[in-house]
């Protein structure tokens, strides 16, 4: 089982190179980020941007632009269509979001013409995130993607959790519903939407997976506060593979707070596109992008 970030670029490795597509790869902490995959034999990188900017931003780094295919192309948003259309038709199996926006990124993904997203299909954002003191990787969902995802998300988000645990190797992955208390209360949506997709856990309507909930986040993530509160019977209490939030705002805080307060580090893509798309945020450090492409590399066919 990988149980730090670093094991999943040593897995992804021994995959072999995948094809990455950067839509406006111009920045240098993308082109950093990029350049030091492409040094650890993770990627062949084709940058879609300003080529002057590009090597401008190269010259800066002392990284030699000729490792990279450059198209150049000054239009973020005719970026992402090129970097779309390279993975969709079987160029590329990897897309890298660079300097554009996310709106305009999530835009380029979503749309239905260019045939990335599946019909009827549900997108997702999923974090691996490894926390300090704990013993290993926990994804969470979803921090970017869906505000506030309804009863039939859940199911699909779930599944995505699992699927990335399973990536990191974990056969049965235990799952978090994550609210404000442990205790079922009828007047907070999230707590019985966490309580019926534990019922549902339970009798395998979710796959391969044991899912608990409602569990606070204390709870979830501690065993010795679970047994203060007397919460038995429970193998996912403190010791969670996965979390899944009730909304954006709630992930999104813990995103932030563990990472820029606890001093975690993570890795994220974007599910349920036909290929991993890498998302992160534009002032994300070159690490966190490096483990974002190797996640996404191991989750790639």
């Amino acid at each position: 089982m990988i149980t730090r970030l670093d094991e999943i670029v040593t897995a992804a490795v021994a995959r072999g190179k995948k094809r990455l597509a950067v839509a406006y790869g111009q920045d240098t902490h993308t082109i950093e980020a990029v350049y030091n995959a492409w040094k650890e034999g993770l990627v062949e990188a084709t940058l879609y941007g300003d080529k002057a900017t590009i090597e401008a931003a190269c010259a800066e780094l002392n990284i030699d632009p000729n490792i990279f295919n450059i198209v150049n192309e000054s239009s973020d948003v005719t970026c992402v269509k090129l970097a779309v259309q390279a993975v969709v038709n079987g160029q590329a199996d990897v897309l890298m979001k660079g300097l554009v926006s996310t709106d305009k990124y999530m835009r380029g993904i979503l749309n239905k013409e260019a045939g990335l997203f599946p019909p009827k299909g549900v997108l997702s954002h999923v974090a691996v995130i490894e926390l300090p003191g704990r013993d290993k990787l926990i994804s969470i969902s979803d921090v970017a993607v869906i505000p506030a995802p309804d009863f039939k998300q859940k199911q699909k988000l779930i599944g995505y959790l699992a699927q990335t645990a399973k990536i990191l190797g974990v056969e049965v992955p235990k799952i978090a519903c994550i609210t404000a208390s442990e205790q079922v209360l009828p007047s907070v949506p999230s707590s019985t939407e966490g309580a019926i997709l534990a019922k549902m856990g339970d009798r395998g309507q979710l796959g391969k997976v044991i899912v608990d909930g409602p569990l606070s986040l204390d709870v979830a993530l501690y065993k010795e506060v679970a047994e203060h509160k007397k919460v038995t019977g429970s193998s996912v209490a403190g010791d969670p593979d996965c979390l899944l939030f009730p909304n954006i705002e709630s992930a999104n805080v813990f995103f932030k707070a563990a990472t820029h307060i606890g001093g975690a580090e993570l890795a994220a893509m974007v599910m349920g596109t036909k290929v991993p798309c890498v998302l992160t945020s534009r002032g994300d450090s070159a690490l966190t992008k490096k483990y974002s492409i190797a996640l996404a590399c191991l989750a790639a066919r």
